[in-house]
């Protein structure tokens, strides 16, 4: 397919050292012989549109090099170290808008009057960085450059009295910006501009242990003022800046990079500094950076911003706390300072749709951040926190519907457990624009964390340098997850097998438990329910003693309905009516309306002996058996194991169909046959009244 647009690099005809390529849709073509050892400048055609022949070797520049480029706009010589130019080097170039001279070994002192004249069109000079830096440019050189609207260049002051820019600097009345170089102890006074008056951007950043002494005075058409670092006693060269400041009433950017270092006197002139841009100036763009200002108000007190203030840098300072009204701020920087401590207790109260677009709190040792850190931030598009000491996103998102960019890198993330936090990622990651970087934070890689990292994969578009995420698992190895979705997949597969793996052995354990709980109940059922019985008639039951006139019946007969006719027809003649005894007959003694497992209870444990009339009716009947086994926990729990029961065989009955209990008691002798003849009812009865006596 063929490309419209595209810029297409291709050998140049003229030179095979030099690319040619066109970028516009003119005819003329731009060239570049970077970096290829030529120590002559080659012969260019008059369509070249601009030369870049930087970083070359290139000593000198001859007379008519130039002199058919009529339609030359640009011409970069750069890093070639040229100590020779001849009064016609740049001769045909008077359509040139910007040379770059800059980094070679040209001494302009040497250089003839006229080099520059030909370059009626030169709007752009850059000759700063020259090897030969002990002389400045002298304005000789540039005062035909009438249409030379900016500047690059050195400037050393070798003697007190010496004028940085001499009087035919003043012929340059479309020079509006002016960048230094190399610059050094310079004392920046009244004089220093005078020649200069035009100037609306002076960048003098480059410049270490300058003194700024009123030099810029009443500069109302100033525009954009850029200064390095400030001579000892800084704060003298501070005080004057912020006394001048007042009266550049154009001003927008001002860049003190640098400019001042620990200096504690510092602090109160920064809010001078503030509340004088506020009064005198149009600022929009501040750069306080790489200086150490600690404070510039205390923690409770608000920065009050110039209202025009749309950029704010100051970053790489001492900051400790700083709470400010942002007004119509779009971009704060507060990288690299000390804030981290301040942040979860201080919240500046803020309007709700503040306009900053880009916040960077990175590198300020932040551990935890207050839930309304970032309320009123309804415009955010970038904020970055990376490089501090978060855990967790434990402030809250939502009041940033706008963000695109959430930067989170080299934190001690290792989940986001804040399902509030998930949630509203989670719906601002409906914008497909929106990333998040997780980067040099080492996860946490393990069944508990899989939800987090499912999570993640869902959204995995979204987060940025994914391939370089880190994951601990729990032996304490770190992996690096470079396919991320393949890894989580296989973790899921190990966690679904311990999964299933747990529930099974829990599974069993409960079971076990189960079975085993049911098995003791099973054991000692008669145990159990004779406990309740027993508990549960106690508030109205006093129990006996073990003398024969405490109990209230000298035995308890246990019989099913079968034998009832033996039971009212000899027992209880032979034993109530003749030998005065006194039975419990469950027909006669029972309690009405009372549970029948509760009157048998009562009946055996108010008896001082049972007995249990034995027939195949009797171990068929569930409430003979339950008397039985009933009468035999009585013995054993509430007796002193004393036996108390006395079984009477009224039918013949093999041993096999006995329960096991039951033989226990007829081996230990504790049972009589009923014998069914008269001789032998006298010594059954005689035995009957001994066994309860």
């Amino acid at each position: 397919m063929k490309c419209r647009n595209c810029i297409v690099f291709d050998p140049c005809k003229f030179d095979s050292r030099c690319v040619c390529f066109n970028e516009t849709s003119r005819s003329f073509i731009n060239v570049s012989c970077v970096g290829k050892n030529i120590t002559k400048v080659p012969r260019f055609p008059s369509t070249v549109y601009s030369i870049d022949i930087s970083n070359n070797k290139i000593r000198k520049i001859p007379n008519g090099t130039f002199e058919n480029q009529i339609n030359l706009r640009k011409l970069d010589l750069t890093s070639n170290c040229i100590k020779t130019l001849e009064t016609d080097s740049f001769k045909g170039l008077s359509n040139l808008s910007e040379l770059v001279l800059e980094k070679n070994c040209i001494n302009f002192y040497k250089v003839p009057d006229g080099v520059f004249t030909p370059l009626t069109s030169l709007q752009h000079l850059n000759c700063k960085y020259t090897e030969l830096n002990s002389f400045n440019l002298p304005g000789r050189l540039v005062s035909k450059l009438r249409h030379l609207e900016y500047l690059e260049v050195d400037i050393i002051k070798s003697s007190l009295d010496e004028i940085l820019f001499d009087e035919n600097f003043a012929e340059l009345v479309n020079l509006t910006k002016l960048k230094t170089g190399f610059c050094s102890v310079i004392d920046f006074n009244e004089e220093t501009f005078f020649n200069m008056k035009y100037l609306t951007a002076i960048d003098l950043s480059s410049c270490f242990s300058q003194k700024y002494n009123r030099s810029l005075y009443g500069r109302n058409h100033l525009t954009s003022l850029a200064l390095g670092e400030f001579m000892p006693p800084q704060t003298e060269s501070l005080l004057n800046l912020i006394i001048d400041v007042k009266t550049f009433s154009s001003l927008e950017n001002l860049v003190l990079t640098g400019s001042f270092k620990r200096n504690v006197e510092f602090n109160g002139l920064i809010l001078r500094l503030f509340n004088n841009l506020k009064i005198g100036t149009k600022i929009k763009e501040l750069r306080l950076n790489n200086n150490f200002i600690r404070e510039i108000l205390p923690p409770e007190a608000t920065l009050l911003l110039p209202r025009t203030l749309q950029i704010l840098d100051l970053s790489y300072n001492k900051l400790t706390c700083l709470c400010m009204d942002i007004y119509n701020l779009l971009i704060l920087n507060l990288q690299n300072n000390l804030i981290g401590n301040c942040l979860p207790h201080f919240y500046c109260a803020q309007i709700k749709n503040l306009p900053l677009v880009k916040y960077d709190l990175s590198f300020n040792v932040i551990h935890k951040l207050s839930n309304m850190t970032f309320a009123g931030h309804k415009n955010l598009r970038i904020l970055n926190l990376s490089n501090n000491l978060l855990s967790d996103i434990d402030f809250d998102l939502s009041y940033n519907p706008k963000l695109k960019m959430l930067d989170l890198s080299n934190n001690n993330i290792t989940i986001i457990s804040n399902k509030q936090a998930l949630k509203t990622l989670t719906k601002i990651m409906g914008q497909p624009a929106f990333t998040i970087d997780l980067s040099n934070n080492v996860l946490s890689c393990n069944c508990r964390t899989l939800g987090f990292l499912e999570w993640i994969v869902k959204n995995l578009d979204h987060f940025r340098n994914n391939d370089i995420y880190k994951c601990k698992l729990d032996n304490k190895t770190i992996i690096n997850m470079h396919n991320f979705r393949t890894i989580v997949r296989q973790l899921a597969k190990d966690c679904n097998s311990y999964s299933m793996i747990v529930i099974c052995v829990t599974l069993g354990i409960v079971v076990f438990l189960i079975t085993l709980c049911v098995g003791l109940m099973y054991r000692y059922r008669w145990k159990l329910r004779y406990m309740y019985y027993m508990t549960k008639s106690k508030y109205y039951r006093n129990k006996p003693d073990d003398d024969n006139e405490s109990y209230t019946y000298n035995a308890f007969i246990s019989y099913s309905d079968m034998e009832k006719d033996f039971v009212f027809k000899e027992c209880i003649p032979i034993l109530e009516d003749a030998d005065e005894m006194k039975l419990c007959i469950h027909h006669r003694d029972f309690i009405p309306g009372e549970e029948i497992s509760v009157n048998i209870t009562n009946a055996i444990h108010e008896s001082k002996k049972t007995i249990c009339i034995i027939t195949r009716s009797f171990l068929d009947s569930y409430y003979c058996m339950f008397e039985f086994n009933m009468a035999r926990m009585e013995s054993i729990y509430s007796r002193n194991e004393q036996n108390i029961l006395f079984l009477v065989f009224y039918e013949q009955i093999q041993p096999r169909k006995l329960p096991l209990v039951m033989l226990e008691l007829v081996q230990n002798q504790s049972y009589i046959e009923y014998p069914h003849n008269e001789e032998g009812n006298v010594v059954f009865w005689k035995k009957v009244r001994e066994a309860i006596a």
